[in-house]
């Protein structure tokens, strides 16, 4: 059977905003991508702090090129749609982001991410101005580029040391107006906050991270949040089994973390049978 087109995904991403409610989880390499499609999952997510970290980076330190090329990597993996999260755009000015927002749609994606995060610890997000017209660079770009994809409009005072509410609104609101698909607020987690961001910019969807237990599927969906992803959330997961069970070895000398482990022939079942169906 041949494989969806990135048109064919386009669509496919833009009618899983249109009603309800999604969870997009975030694979930081292509056999967790293959994995959470496998479990039924319609759409993924990038994040750029699982990518960085398991190829030992911190968040933020990974260059445009490399970023584009795991873009790639995934999207050609996977039949579902994906979303990039592109960042700053790995540029200031409006100019700039245009320019990188190009050379993303033609990786294969089905949506992208520009955040306001500036990278300045004393002054962390852009300023308003700047940050709506890189947004609308960004929607100008896919727009030159005949492309469907999706954009989602990123605030990241919450996690950023700036969790200003009725800014917060604000940057939303207007980055709605500039263009932008989809809104996100990463950081944002009382029922107060999710209520007010989805009114705010109603009828476009929000996207809700979720880092923490807390608020269920069902529970999110009643307020109006449209997608749902978990950022670098699953690898850390990965990563803090990988640390406990190394800890345990070089300080204890034992392998009890071993037990309960998935086999290896439970993986090898399952990548064999699902490389046997996208042949």
């Amino acid at each position: 059977m041949a494989s969806p087109s990135a048109t064919d995904k386009h669509k496919v991403f833009r009618t899983l905003h249109e009603a309800g409610c999604f969870v997009i989880p975030n694979p930081w390499n292509v056999g967790s991508a293959r994995y959470l499609q496998g479990l039924g999952f319609e759409a993924l997510a990038t994040t750029s702090s699982g990518f960085a970290h398991a190829q030992g980076f911190a968040d933020g330190d990974m260059t445009r090129d490399r970023a584009l090329a795991h873009f790639r990597e995934i999207a050609a993996a996977v039949d579902v749609p994906v979303n990039a999260d592109f960042e700053n755009g790995f540029a200031d000015d409006p100019e700039g982001v245009a320019a990188n927002v190009k050379f993303c749609v033609a990786t294969g994606v089905a949506g992208l991410s520009i955040e306001d995060f500036a990278g300045n610890g004393a002054d962390p997000l852009y300023d308003f101005d700047l940050a709506v017209a890189r947004v609308r660079a960004a929607r100008e770009a896919i727009d030159a580029a005949g492309s469907d994809v999706l954009l989602t409009g990123r605030s990241e005072g919450f996690i950023h040391g700036r969790p200003d509410m009725d800014e917060t609104v604000r940057r939303l609101k207007a980055y709605a107006v500039a263009g932008a698909d989809c809104l996100y607020a990463p950081g944002i987690k009382t029922r107060e906050q999710i209520e007010a961001v989805v009114k705010a910019v109603a009828p476009k969807p929000v996207n809700l991270l979720v880092a923490s237990a807390g608020l269920t599927f069902k529970e999110i969906a009643a307020m109006g949040v449209r997608r749902i992803s978990v950022g670098g959330t699953l690898a850390r997961v990965a990563m803090q089994a990988f640390i406990s069970s190394a800890r345990e070895i070089a300080e204890q000398g034992r392998f009890d973390s071993f037990a309960g482990v998935v086999s290896n022939a439970e993986l090898n079942a399952f990548f064999h049978s699902d490389r046997a169906r996208r042949d």
